[in-house]
């Protein structure tokens, strides 16, 4: 499995506030990176990332973290470091976990980073799909909204997987503030439109699906809480005849406060829909990451060949697990994630 997309430093607070803090913890994370390590760390699989680090001592730093997770670097792109930054950075994260009725938050400083320089033609996609025969690829709207040119690398990459008969998810993950400097909303949708009709398996939550493919869903209100399955169920039917997904599946979250969040999944494959063991009042410890190690169990269900149930089950499974701990990238085992599947109680494992 291939991802592409950019890897930053997280910078956690811990317990506190951005702008009160002294210290930090220090990981990597970054979106479609985050599915691969899941990937490669709670399920087996042997996954590489396609991304550009700055060389320098910080781009070591991100190195290192990275080399803990287990996933190869052999396609990972080195931009020389100018002594200042301004033709290359490592991109940073601050961010806090939120608690109770203070929400969780983020405040990223990523402009000018290697990945977001990448351009057409600087990726050997030929031997990455062509000879290397990389079976599945993922990659999403986080690393297609970095920069003007990165939405052209994400287009040039699905398609280079599609010519191979590779596989190709992607998630939407819109974010606002990434497109607000490059065309906003209209630009994203652009952008994700014109690269749907190449993805088999399209990953998103309620809020992507409308802001980055412009598919509105009957009953939304500004928090989607009150949305039923019906309303879904009939949006993912529109998208498959728009774009001829294989497979759409979508996290349902309602987020009572930032330390308990109702949490499930809904999956159409192959013609049929496929609803998640259901966890109401999960308690949050961290939700960054959540929805990536969603999407990498659910991936790992569909290519081990278990069943769209099984997947389903498995990427609700590992993204609850993912948010009980730290960090934007998971530490579950496989035992665990099955654990949960089968409704498990918490009881000490001893």
């Amino acid at each position: 499995m291939a991802a592409l997309g950019e890897v930053m430093l997280r910078l956690d607070p811990g317990e506190g506030r951005i702008h009160t803090t002294r210290t930090f913890h220090v990981s990597e994370g970054g979106g479609e990176y985050n599915v691969a390590r899941g990937l490669r760390r709670c399920f087996g699989l042997r996954t590489t990332v396609v991304t550009a680090l700055c060389d320098n001592p910080v781009g070591q730093l991100l190195e290192d973290c990275m080399l803990q997770g287990g996933v190869d670097l052999g396609h990972v792109l080195r931009m020389p470091f100018d002594g200042v930054g301004r033709s290359c950075r490592v991109g940073l994260n601050f961010t806090e976990r939120g608690f109770g009725v203070r929400a969780a938050r983020g405040c990223s400083d990523r402009a000018l980073s290697a990945a977001s320089r990448l351009k057409p033609g600087d990726v050997d996609w030929e031997r990455l799909f062509g000879q290397e025969g990389v079976r599945w690829f993922h990659t999403g709207g986080i690393f297609a909204g970095l920069s003007e040119t990165t939405s052209e690398v994400a287009l040039e990459a699905v398609r280079a997987a599609r010519r191979h008969g590779t596989i190709v998810s992607y998630d939407l993950n819109y974010r606002p503030s990434l497109w607000k400097a490059i065309g906003g909303q209209a630009r994203a949708q652009e952008v994700n439109r014109a690269i749907a009709p190449c993805v088999d398996v399209m990953i998103g939550n309620e809020e992507d699906f409308q802001a980055a493919l412009g598919l509105s869903i009957e009953g939304a209100t500004e928090d989607f809480s009150s949305i039923d399955r019906g309303s879904y169920r009939r949006m993912i039917l529109r998208a498959v005849d728009e774009f001829g997904f294989t497979a759409v599946a979508t996290t349902l979250r309602v987020a009572r406060t930032a330390t308990f969040n109702d949490w499930a999944a809904l999956l159409y494959y192959d013609g049929s829909f496929h609803d998640s063991i259901s966890l109401p009042g999960l308690e949050i410890f961290d939700r960054v990451g959540g929805g990536d190690s969603f999407a990498s169990g659910l991936i790992y269900g569909l290519l081990s060949g278990r069943g769209a149930q099984y997947a389903v089950n498995c990427g609700c499974a590992h993204g609850a697990l993912a948010m009980t701990t730290p960090g934007d990238t998971s530490t579950a085992s496989l035992a665990e994630v099955e654990r949960v599947m089968n409704g498990a109680t918490a009881r000490v494992d001893r």
